[in-house]
């Protein structure tokens, strides 16, 4: 098969080139080019090619939760493809038990194949149940205490990929200890922990924090808290910049404080959608004034999608290069697949976005494939 080529201003994991990248199936196979600055890649000259967003915190879209498993998981995909997320991480909701295995089992389809015209699905992120009942945020109240031979269970299932726990419940310090060693990527959140719970965890093996300074203990000059553990000691974490759940001043702060800082949309069903009521996992939230919220008005999600992270990071002050990173490659590497994921570069999948100069999609491409990004 010749390869399919894509002309333009191209970032590359060596910097900015303007030229040609070729793709046979579902690789890139050649990434060829003169060098140039991003003050010139975004001249409008020619389009802007970029990796494919890599969002690992996704409950729905599209009007569909993932907690419904099925037909959801297609129109969850399909909806953030458009939007120019390439993979992504089906993200649970704590809930009964046997509503979390049945949607693993809805989920289990979506990871062994990619929906076409969807996003690939590169398994899951157990949000819960093993978080804090008195730091649940839009959880529903059914948090537990995990035990290793239940987590193995529902890995079974379906790939379980990353893992979100509450380090200071009882138990969870020898837990992550035991999910490290079998492989498994485990971030700190929902936590009412201390700093020192904190850092404990780190050094137990955790790697990241989950949507950092929500549903966590806040920073106190004398109380540093979670969050305070997370800006002093962590490598990584992800965040959401939607620029509801977050200050922008706190982001700028956690941007200077973690290097390996990634994006995150915690998106749900009203990502994609109007104003309305949509289900997130046992409850019904509201979609209005740009947020979803509880009817107590708590935030429960959002309604972000990627394309819409990365143009509030580069309106933050960040380089479009580093923004690239905080929407696709550190979240890649984070799980171990930089090699193939969030990279323009040969041997890896053919996930790219093609922006204007304003950076609004002009095309998706997952796998090699094609999306339409305008046909719901």
């Amino acid at each position: 098969m010749n390869p399919q080529r894509l002309h333009g201003h191209l970032l590359t994991p060596g910097g900015w080139r303007r030229g040609e990248l070729a793709w046979s199936e579902d690789r890139i196979v050649s990434v060829e080019g003169e060098p140039l600055a991003e003050a010139q890649a975004r001249d409008g000259s020619a389009p802007i090619v970029l990796p494919g967003f890599v969002d690992l915190h996704v409950h729905g879209g599209g009007g569909a939760d993932t907690m419904c498993g099925g037909a959801a998981l297609e129109r969850i995909t399909r909806t953030h493809a458009r939007h120019g997320t390439t993979a992504l991480l089906a993200t649970t909701m704590t809930g009964p038990r046997d509503e979390i295995e049945a949607a693993l089992r809805g989920v289990a389809p979506f990871v062994r194949r990619r929906c076409a015209a969807g996003a690939r699905v590169l398994g899951v992120h157990l949000e819960g149940p093993y978080i804090n009942p008195g730091r649940l945020g839009a959880q529903p109240d059914f948090a537990s205490t995990a035990r290793i031979d239940e987590v193995l269970a529902l890995h079974a299932i379906a790939p379980l990929v990353l893992i979100t726990i509450a380090p200071e419940m009882p138990g969870h310090l020898e837990l992550i200890v035991a999910l490290r060693a079998r492989g498994f990527v485990v971030q700190i959140g929902h936590s009412a922990g201390s700093y020192e719970d904190g850092v404990a965890a780190l050094a137990a093996g955790a790697t990241g924090f989950t949507h950092l300074f929500n549903a966590m203990t806040g920073l106190h000059h004398r109380e540093p808290g979670m969050a305070g553990a997370a800006l002093a000691h962590a490598e990584r974490a992800e965040l959401i910049p939607d620029l509801l759940h977050v200050h922008e001043g706190a982001i700028r702060v956690a941007l200077r404080c973690i290097p390996g800082l990634y994006c995150v949309t915690d998106s749900t069903a009203a990502a994609g959608m109007g104003d309305g009521e949509y289900r997130l996992g046992r409850h019904t939230v509201t979609k209005c004034l740009g947020g979803v919220r509880l009817a107590d008005g708590t935030l429960a999600g959002s309604t972000l999608t990627m394309d819409q992270a990365l143009r509030n990071l580069v309106a933050l002050g960040l380089s479009l290069e580093e923004a690239s990173q905080r929407t696709s490659g550190i979240a890649a590497r984070h799980l171990g697949l930089g090699h193939e994921r969030g990279s323009l570069a040969a041997g890896a999948f053919a996930d790219l976005v093609v922006l204007d100069a304003d950076l609004h999609l002009r095309e998706v491409w997952v796998e090699g494939e094609r999306i339409d990004t305008e046909t719901p």
